[in-house]
């Protein structure tokens, strides 16, 4: 039997149609994937939706369709996009599956027979988009700390994983594998920020909501984020049968992930395994992200790129490439269209798709009846032979660390190679002399045989292209195209005729930019609208909870800064006789010295709270505009401050 490999990709929130950074980690997981295939292991590779939770079932309410019809429309344009992009995976597990819920029933009272799962109440901030709570502390001026959007204050009854029981043993397993988590650096931050300060148990079930799991003994419970979709590297595998699929594949061989999620697949999920005595993953890779312009790629920056639209104009390959090849797996790296135009032109259109074209037309024009038996070898060949027979290695080691960028700049340290070749041997100048005919053919097979295997190698990253590339040089003997193939230097034959059409064509820089950023920005365009989850709607309340709400006018006296925050401003308000101290995240749309004197809306029953050490008495009203500022809200110089609003 081959020995395994089992790969994984986050499961995707289907709240919208995924950008080009969902791209790049599903590519990425492909190219390791095929290569695993490629080198002879039997390959289980995993992506999927996570499907539960309050944003889609929100989201579902805003257009008036069922959460399950809400997320069977945006996952058939995921599956989509990935038959576009040649993903080859071999399960999608959508959570909404009947055997996947079925699956996290069996896990939750599991959990809770075992003790690791108890009964308590919850209160404090949770970020809907996001879909994360905060504590008090962790929040950053009052917003999320990792989309800097609102928060709402929750208080329910829920369920508790114990976490903090696994505390050490997670520092355990971090210090005697350091090949667990990679890069390096994660493991320092999850050691760093979380594991050696303290863990606090984890809330993993919601009554504020009914779009998910229900829990098995408590159907009013339906079970959180983290059992519900970290458990599916498991579900998918058939657990909890531990036999068949699951005995196969599983302990997960990497589990490729962003980082800003590698704090639940290094601490929760594996004290989640612990808990369940099962084996734990062998390694999380937590990959930098793709920036754009002036940070992360997000919908509510309205800064994402459709990787359709780019597809659609340079092909499938071209986009393929540039992810792998532009940034080092595991750091943070721009996209800009410059760039990707710019890999295009230098590395596909003038590096391998001139040298594939001038190679096979020269053997066409040169020796139309096929390459002679008679060649003759000469000193800068075997320079070109030597890296050619040491590629498979070299792209060995870099896959073997997960740096497709080295790889690939190793397969065109060869194509570089093969043209300075081209211009050192000049073989159109041999050309002209018939008694240089075997030198000629020796310069062309040496020059085919390179390609062949460069093309061969190509294959994990570039799906269409190596058969392509066949085509221009007569490849259509299957053998001398198999994966092993490439160890051996020496076998080019045609064994059909040859096509030598440009494989990648170059491009006018200047008009495509323009083209570029036309379509971009038509695309873009949606996503810079407000969306939904911006601004969450709340489910709806009576006439008696809204007259509950105490609003008034107030007059501010004075206004600064808050010492150490961008956001926040502390204002002295005037409210009939009674100052109060409110903190308000304006900074970036009112400069402190146009405040003194506005009259302001206020909610004078907000229950006191201290933000960056200062206490805040109320809340002011404002509008949140479309590019993100805020106006506050005011009324006539006619009415005094104190006044009730009614």
């Amino acid at each position: 039997m081959n020995k395994t490999f089992y790969i994984t990709t986050p499961i995707y929130y289907p709240s919208d149609k995924l950008h080009i950074g969902h791209s790049y980690t599903t590519v990425a997981a492909d190219a390791l994937a095929r290569y695993k295939r490629f080198c002879g292991y039997d390959v289980m590779f995993l992506t999927g939706t996570d499907e539960h939770g309050q944003k889609i079932q929100r989201k579902a309410e805003a257009k008036g369709v069922t959460p399950q019809q809400y997320v069977d429309q945006i996952v058939s344009g995921i599956k989509e996009l990935w038959q576009l992009l040649d993903i080859s995976y071999d399960r999608f597990i959508r959570t909404t599956d009947a055997a996947h819920e079925a699956a996290i029933q069996a896990i939750f009272q599991k959990l809770y027979d075992k003790g690791d799962i108890y009964k308590s109440e919850y209160e404090g901030w949770y970020c809907t988009p996001c879909e994360s709570f905060w504590t008090e502390t962790q929040l950053n001026d009052g917003q999320c700390p990792d989309c800097g959007r609102p928060v709402e204050k929750t208080r329910e009854e829920s369920y508790f994983f114990r976490l903090s029981k696994y505390q050490q043993q997670l520092i355990d397993l971090f210090e005697q594998n350091p090949d667990f988590i990679q890069p390096p650096s994660r493991a320092n931050e999850m050691l760093n920020n979380f594991l050696r300060p303290g863990l606090d148990d984890l809330c993993v079930s919601r009554t504020t909501f009914n779009w998910g799991v229900p829990v098995p003994f408590d159907p009013k419970h339906v079970v959180y984020v983290w059992i519900d979709a970290l458990s599916n590297y498991i579900t998918a595998l058939g657990y909890p049968d531990e036999e068949g699929v699951f005995a196969r594949y599983w302990p997960a061989d990497i589990h490729l992930v962003g980082k800003e999620i590698v704090r639940f697949h290094t601490i929760i999920w594996p004290a989640m395994l612990m808990a369940l005595d099962l084996p734990l993953p062998k390694q999380v890779f937590g990959h930098g992200w793709l920036l754009f312009r002036d940070g992360k790629m997000s919908k509510s920056r309205g800064n994402v790129i459709d990787p359709v639209v780019l597809c659609e104009r340079y092909g499938v390959d071209a986009i393929r490439y540039f992810l792998l090849r532009e940034v080092p797996f595991g750091s943070d790296g721009n996209f800009s269209n410059e760039a990707l135009i710019g890999r295009i032109n230098a590395d596909l259109a003038n590096d391998l798709g001139n040298l594939v074209s001038r190679t096979s037309a020269m053997i066409t024009r040169y020796f139309p009846d096929g390459l002679p038996d008679q060649r003759q070898a000469a000193d800068p060949d075997q320079e070109l032979i030597d890296l050619s027979r040491q590629l498979p290695d070299k792209v060995d080691a870099g896959m073997g660390q997960l740096q497709f960028s080295q790889a690939l700049s190793e397969i065109w340290r060869v194509i570089g190679r093969s043209n300075k070749y081209i211009d050192e041997t000049t073989p159109w100048i041999l050309a002209r002399s018939p008694e240089m005919a075997p030198r000629l053919a020796s310069v062309l097979f040496n020059l085919a045989e390179a390609i062949r295997i460069v093309s061969i190698l190509l294959q994990p990253f570039m799906t269409a292209t190596p058969a392509r590339i066949w085509a221009a040089l007569g490849l259509a003997d299957a053998s001398l195209t198999d994966w092993a193939s490439a160890r051996t230097f020496g076998l080019y034959r045609a064994t059909a005729p040859l096509r030598s059409e440009p494989v990648f064509p170059r491009l006018d820089l200047d008009k495509e930019l323009a083209s570029l950023d036309a379509l971009l920005a038509a695309d873009a365009s949606v996503a810079k609208k407000p969306e939904p989850e911006t601004v969450p709607v709340p489910a709806e309340i009576a006439f008696d909870d809204f007259q509950k709400v105490a609003l008034r006018i107030g007059r501010v006296l004075s206004c600064e800064k808050v010492k150490g925050s961008d956001k926040l401003l502390c204002s002295q308000i005037d409210m009939g006789g009674q100052i109060r101290q409110i903190l308000s995240g304006i900074a970036e749309s009112y400069k402190p010295e146009e405040m003194p004197g506005r009259l302001v809306v206020v909610v004078t029953n907000l229950k006191p709270r201290k933000i960056r050490g200062l206490m805040s008495e109320g809340m002011l009203l404002c509008a949140t505009r479309a590019d993100g500022s805020c106006r506050l809200l005011t009324v006539d110089e006619a009415v005094e401050p104190g006044s009730e609003i009614s």
